[in-house]
């Protein structure tokens, strides 16, 4: 059960084709993936996910951030960081969603160890492109809230 006054937390695993999205459940131990924008234009997709904060009562979000493996911002960080900026600008435009707090969690990895997971069960290409983004947002997410509980529990 959701203590009283706290909201869910949606993961973001933001790609320059597609965007993951997974929610939190309602105990917040479990990321469940819940859905793929198919990018367009960034004004659309960025309404997509506020509408998506809203509908959801979204407390924070979660997005995956892609270091390099030396641990520093390359290109593709710089464009996740650029369109985090544009989300949190609409984000503030609409009322509903202007308190939601933003936190960047290491994405290595995650859509490689999705993808092993998904090639081991045998999903074939097509499948696995269709789902990808959302399991790998649910990858993030939940190591977010694993790394939460185990602070917790120290």
């Amino acid at each position: 059960m959701v203590e009283k006054g706290k909201k869910r937390v949606l993961g973001l695993d933001i790609g320059r084709r597609r965007i993951g999205l997974a929610l939190t459940d309602e105990s917040m131990l479990i990321a469940q993936p819940l859905k793929v924008i198919k990018r367009s234009s960034q004004k659309d997709d960025l309404a997509d996910i506020v509408l998506e904060v809203v509908a959801s009562d979204i407390g924070r979000l979660v997005i995956g951030m892609p270091y390099e493996m030396n641990g520093t911002e390359g290109s593709a960080a710089a464009y996740t960081r650029r369109f985090t900026t544009a989300l949190e600008a609409a984000l503030q435009a609409e009322p509903a969603s202007s308190h939601v707090a933003i936190e960047f969690w290491d994405e290595r990895f995650s859509t490689v160890a999705v993808e092993r997971v998904l090639i081991q069960g045998d999903a074939r290409r097509s499948k696995r492109k269709q789902v990808i983004d959302k399991l790998a947002a649910a990858y993030i997410l939940q190591g977010w809230l694993d790394a939460r509980q185990n602070k917790e529990e120290d």
